[in-house]
């Protein structure tokens, strides 16, 4: 969903496991699905890891644990990895995260949340165990992520970083634009460019 980005202060699901791919994310057989509704890829989120085979959810899970919510994903190192499916991002976004945070992302995966509009945030390993440590310790702490800025900051600590973010991309999101509203917003210039030629 296009959504402007500004600062975004919010509660954190943690999912403290590495090499987490895009099969686990959503699994394969939800990749012959014809729609592109945000609902059915939200839905199916980590299905395998969230529901039981008859579909009841798995209360050992942590979308399933109350004590957890809010807009921002923290995830472990390596986020996104395997096959470069887009759905994975759809279900990332279809479920209401804004941002995930990790230590590292695999550079297809981090692109396609970028062209969904989830903003993939990347901290030092430091950064990273010290939020796993104070959401474990409080579930209600509070990051707050300024896209502006391009900082990150653990509330409960009050420890900032820094993160990194292409210029076009932070255009972008900080507008609602995608590639196509983004080139239709610079048709002016584009018309007077081809009627110079």
């Amino acid at each position: 969903m296009k959504q402007k980005f500004d600062i975004i202060e919010s509660t954190c699901i943690p999912l403290p496991l590495e090499n987490v791919d895009t099969d686990q994310i959503i699994p394969a057989r939800f990749l012959k699905a014809v729609t592109r509704d945000e609902k059915f890829f939200g839905d199916n989120l980590f299905r395998d890891w969230r529901y039981n085979a008859d579909g009841t959810p798995k209360k050992d899970f942590v979308l399933n644990d109350p004590r957890y919510s809010g807009c921002i994903l923290v995830a472990g190192k390596n986020f996104g990895s395997g096959s470069s499916r887009e759905h994975a991002a759809w279900a990332i976004a279809g479920y209401g995260f804004r941002v995930v945070i990790s230590s590292f992302f695999a550079d297809i995966h981090k692109n396609n949340e970028l062209n969904n509009f989830v903003l993939p945030v990347v901290v030092s390993e430091e950064f990273l165990a010290e939020l796993f440590a104070s959401i474990a310790k409080d579930a209600q702490t509070k990051v707050k992520v300024d896209v502006p800025a391009q900082t990150v900051t653990n509330l409960a600590t009050g420890r900032s970083e820094h993160f990194e973010l292409n210029a076009y991309k932070k255009y972008c999101l900080m507008n609602a634009l995608d590639d196509i509203d983004y080139l239709l917003e610079q048709k002016d210039k584009i018309e007077k460019y081809e009627q110079s030629r």
